[in-house]
This record gives structure tokens, C-alpha cells and sequence, in this order.
């Protein structure tokens, strides 16, 4: 009891105990977590019209909405629920129950919506604002006012006659613990530019291919800039629950933006707008135009862009029979400039009266955002405009990307990886814990090295969950070289510290300093010989390198002094 009481109260063990507390809590283990977790939910699906949202690309594991319940039967697996989807009629309503609510979807058929040449007027009817002198008092009153308008008329096509809810989900997770593909499945695309960019042109293609991926309603993605060691650029793109083939089309083609009056073509992404202002002198937010209203705020973002001639001309003309309409005081033209990306629409833009019929090259683009407080609606506007000056900067990429190298993992095989990893560490473990005893036959050092072992792993993947690294082969491979160097240095302190040549070594503190001598440079070659590999392979080995760094750095500062200090304990009164 009293050598206990001394571990427990030694700073080093305490320092370590904390850790592993502070891990535990960002693993966030719940290994009862009922349902199913989603993944991403398909725009204008049944689900997307009821309200249910994509998870953001930050958001934890264990943050994500989970499904409960499907009409009051529990759903456990995604058996479950694609068994149950595919009984669903058409035009039912289907009560879908989540960790952080209920919602009411109607089912219905997938389908394409095709935008024809030609307009239909609609009647539409909505609330305005009037202003009324009564008895010489300005009295402002709310009306319905009808009017037609002309809209593009559409025709829509089944091209899918079985139910999808458009939700993509799988088994809910237990912990906070990210998977790479190689784990749960997905695709895994390399991308190469066809010519050498800088660094300006690849922020513009990375944020064009995360803008593409999210129009399009997919999620949980990675997409980031890796080199090799030759200094050749690529661009590493990972998605979870995609096809190769779905992948392949949404970021390798360079893609198509354009600016539409109606039906007809004003400029194109590329060679029709020469500039866009991204500089705080003439991109922002406008100060005139913050402002409430029932209980909401609304700012406005301004920034400019320039046209060629030639689009400019063709405003011109496309403008010049157009109307002037007045709303909330500013004029503008009764036709809208609609901003199309690979033929979706992605934003509506009001064009001023001063640009009617009118060949002006430099023009202002202008849009807003709202939110609770007066802080959510410019961090919204902001956002709105820097996510529209990425679609104009270029709807189709500044460069041609070509397909490297493209893999996609079934998720039953990263099941079964998973299965095989938990088997062969447990053997692991054990087998080197057999090892150890044999050799000093003694649990007082074979029980605080597999403590400390297992201590390692949970701090390991305790940082990986709170920097949001994902847990890959090459990551579980890296664990491993921690691991196995963990056990190399607890062998040299436990010799270290069971010599008893007295002449050599006075006491307890020189024998522990040279172990530690011992252990530090083996700490440091490591270290180095892990920075080439986060290069290496056009960055594929980044997670080897980036775990075993993490998993080293652990056992030195951490880990290794607080078993030297338990061992020391517990052998200094037996020697």
C-alpha cells in the first residue's frame, strides 16, 4: 500500500493519469451507441426539403445526427434502413426520428429536372411593405400583392423509379475516432495539374473542387495539397461512401460556369471576366446596409468584377428591353442574373437599373447574409461572398487536373481489417508480455509495461481524435513502430535499472539519466527519419509518419518517465 500511495502521488504518474483522462474524453468512447449515423443527405431529396442537413466537414463522429427510429420501428444498421426504404410507397408520409428531433418526409421518386428555351408566366402572391398616410401619419401596413412573372419553364423526368429518402448513412460510431478510407471505405483520387500552378491558382482550384463536391451534395471530405519528394504538386481528394466513377466526373473534368439572363447566356467563367476583386478596397461589407427586421439580421457584401467587351456588350443588349422595377427603395431591372455551375443554379443576383442597356465592363456584384445577432449575419456574408467569388473566379478550373491514381475500398473489407487489427494486437500484447516475464520474471516490470503500452495507444488515438486525424493502415502501422520503440526504451530503463554494479553506477538518478541518454537518441534519429516520409509517395505516407511522431513524442515525454518512476518504486527496496 505504501509503494501505491507513493505511484499515485508522483508527479510524473499524475501527469500521465491526466493525459489519459484528457484522451479518454476526446476518444469519447460509447460502445453502446444505438442507430445509424448520416453520413450526407441528397439536395432536393426528401429528406433535404424536411429539413435534414449534411453534417459539416469539422464535425466529430459522435456529433453527427444519428436516425432512431423509422415510423416507430428502431433502426440498429444500415440493413435496417435500406431494408425499410425499400418497402416505401410513393406520396407516403414517413416519420423519421433522430437523435435531435423528428421529421415528416413524403417520399418520392428520384428525379431530373430539365430547364427548357422557353418562359411560362406564374402567379405568384406575397407579403409587402406599404407605407399609408392616415388623418396626415405615416402608417407603415403589410399587404399581399399578386403579380405575374415570367420563369423558365421546366419539365422533370423519373429516372429512378424506386424510393430514395436521399440520405447516405452507416453504422453509428462508437468513439470520436476518425477512419480512413482504408477502414471504413470510400474513394481516394490523386490529381495531377497538367502544368505547375502557384500557390494562389491552387487555393483557387482546391476551394472550386471543395465548392463542386458540396454543390453536389456530398460530405465527409478531404481534400488537401500534397508534393513528393521531386517537388511534383498533386491534389489528394478522399470521400467516404462514393463511387470512383461519381468522383472521377465531379473534380477531374474542369467544369462549366455560367451567367444567365433568363435563358440566355451574359459570360461564362474564364475568358469573359477578366478580374475579380478579392482586396478589401473594392470587396466587402458594405457599411450602409446592415440592418433588422423581425428579429433577424441582414448585411450586405459588395465586390467588383470586370467583363470583356464582349460580355459586356452582350448585357448590353440582353438588358436594353428589360424593366425597372423598385424594391426597398433601390431600383433594379425585373429579370435576375442567375450564376449556374456544371448546369445547377447556385445563386440569383439583382442587376442595378444603371446597367440597362449599357456595355459597362466593371461591374459590382452585391449579395447578403443573415443571422441571429448582428455578428452570425457578417460572418454569413462574408462567408456567401467568399464562396461566391470562388464560383466566378472560374466555374471551369485555371488548369487541366489528370487522374494519378484512383482507389476505392469496400467498407466490409475495412470491417474486416478492423476485426483482424483488434485479433492480431491482442496477440500482440500478449506475446510480448509473455516475452517480458520470461525474461525477468518479474510482474513488478512485466505489469507496468503493458500499462504503459496500452497507456500509448489510448494517447495516440486520444490526439488523433482531437486534431481530426484519421486512423489508416499507414497510421495503425505507425502506432505499431511507437509501440515496439515504447517497448525498446521500458527494456533499457528496466535493465538499467536492475544492474547492480555499484562501482559503476552510485545511485537510482545515474541509472535512470542513462537510460534516458539512451532513449533520447534513439527519440531523435526517429524523429528525423519520420519528416522525409510525410513527402514521400506523393504524401500518402504522411499518416505513418505524422502517428509515429505523435506516438514517439508520447513515450519520451510522458509515458517513459512515469514508468521509470514506477519501476524505481517498486524495485528500489528489492534490489
Amino acid at each position: 500500500m505504501g509503494n501505491l500511495k507513493k505511484i499515485f502521488t508522483n508527479l510524473r504518474v499524475i501527469i500521465l493519469l491526466a493525459v489519459i483522462l484528457l484522451a479518454v474524453i476526446s476518444i469519447n468512447p460509447h460502445p453502446f451507441n444505438k442507430g445509424i449515423a448520416i453520413r450526407n443527405v441528397i439536395m432536393n431529396s426528401s429528406a433535404n426539403l424536411a429539413g435534414i442537413e449534411s453534417p459539416k466537414p469539422t464535425s466529430t463522429p459522435m456529433s453527427k445526427e444519428r436516425i432512431i427510429s423509422i415510423n416507430n420501428k428502431p433502426v440498429n444498421n444500415i440493413d435496417d434502413y435500406y431494408s425499410f426504404e425499400a418497402e416505401l410507397k410513393l406520396n407516403r408520409t414517413v416519420s423519421v426520428k433522430t437523435n435531435k428531433g423528428t421529421y415528416r418526409l413524403i417520399t418520392k421518386y428520384e428525379t431530373e429536372t430539365i430547364v427548357l428555351n422557353e418562359t411560362i408566366n406564374k402567379t405568384i402572391t406575397q407579403e409587402v411593405n406599404v407605407t399609408e398616410i392616415i388623418n396626415g401619419t405615416n402608417v407603415n401596413k403589410t399587404i399581399n400583392k399578386t403579380e405575374v412573372i415570367t420563369v423558365p419553364k421546366t419539365i422533370t423526368n423519373v429516372y429512378n423509379d424506386s424510393i430514395d429518402l436521399g440520405i447516405r448513412v452507416y453504422n453509428a460510431p462508437t468513439t470520436n475516432i476518425r477512419k480512413g478510407l482504408d477502414l471504413q471505405g470510400g474513394t481516394r483520387v490523386l490529381l495531377e495539374p497538367e502544368e505547375k500552378i502557384s500557390t494562389d491558382d491552387m487555393e483557387i482550384v482546391l476551394s472550386n473542387i471543395k465548392q463542386r463536391l458540396n454543390i453536389y451534395g456530398l460530405s465527409d471530405i478531404v481534400v488537401r495539397t500534397i508534393s513528393d519528394l521531386s517537388g511534383n504538386q498533386y491534389i489528394l481528394i478522399e470521400i467516404a461512401g462514393a463511387n470512383e466513377e461519381e468522383v472521377k466526373e465531379l473534380v477531374a473534368k474542369q467544369g462549366k460556369f455560367e451567367a444567365k439572363i433568363k435563358n440566355d447566356v451574359v459570360f461564362k467563367g474564364g475568358n469573359d471576366i477578366t478580374y475579380i476583386c478579392r482586396s478589401s478596397d473594392c470587396s466587402g461589407i458594405d457599411p450602409n446596409s446592415y440592418g433588422q427586421s423581425n428579429g433577424q439580421w441582414f448585411c450586405r457584401f459588395r465586390f467588383s468584377i470586370s467583363l470583356s467587351p464582349e460580355a459586356a456588350q452582350r448585357q448590353a443588349d440582353l438588358t436594353e428591353n428589360l424593366d425597372i422595377i423598385t424594391d426597398g427603395g433601390d431600383d433594379y431591372l425585373n429579370e435576375t442574373l442567375d450564376l449556374y455551375l456544371d448546369n445547377q443554379n447556385v445563386d440569383s443576383l439583382n442587376i442595378g437599373s444603371e446597367l440597362k442597356g449599357r456595355a459597362i465592363t466593371d461591374i459590382q456584384i452585391s449579395g447578403s447574409g443573415s443571422g441571429a445577432t448582428e455578428q452570425e449575419a457578417l460572418s454569413e456574408s462574408l462567408k456567401n461572398m467568399k464562396r461566391l467569388q470562388t464560383i466566378l473566379i472560374t466555374g471551369s478550373l485555371p488548369v487541366k487536373l489528370n487522374v494519378v491514381e484512383t482507389d476505392t475500398i469496400s467498407p466490409s473489407l475495412g470491417e474486416e481489417f478492423v476485426k483482424n487489427a483488434f485479433f492480431i494486437g491482442f496477440l500482440a500484447v500478449l506475446s510480448v508480455s509473455l516475452i517480458v516475464f520470461l525474461r525477468y520474471r518479474r510482474l513488478e516490470i512485466t505489469l507496468p509495461i503493458i500499462i504503459t503500452v496500452m497507456s500509448e495507444v489510448i494517447i495516440i488515438l486520444g490526439v488523433a481524435a482531437l486534431i481530426g486525424w484519421n486512423i489508416d493502415i499507414a497510421a495503425i502501422a505507425g502506432i505499431i513502430i511507437a509501440i515496439g520503440s515504447g517497448v525498446d526504451d521500458q527494456i533499457v530503463i528496466s535493465d538499467e535499472l536492475l544492474k547492480k554494479e555499484k562501482e559503476v553506477f552510485i545511485n537510482w538518478k545515474q541509472r535512470i539519466g542513462n537510460a534516458f541518454f539512451i532513449i533520447m537518441a534513439s527519440y531523435l534519429t526517429t524523429f528525423v527519419a519520420m519528416l522525409p516520409l510525410m513527402r514521400a509517395g506523393a504524401g500518402l505516407l504522411k499518416g505513418f509518419a505524422i502517428t509515429t511522431i505523435i506516438g514517439i513524442s508520447v513515450g519520451v515525454f510522458i509515458t517513459r518517465p512515469a514508468f521509470a518512476a514506477i519501476v524505481e518504486m517498486l524495485l528500489k527496496d528489492k534490489l
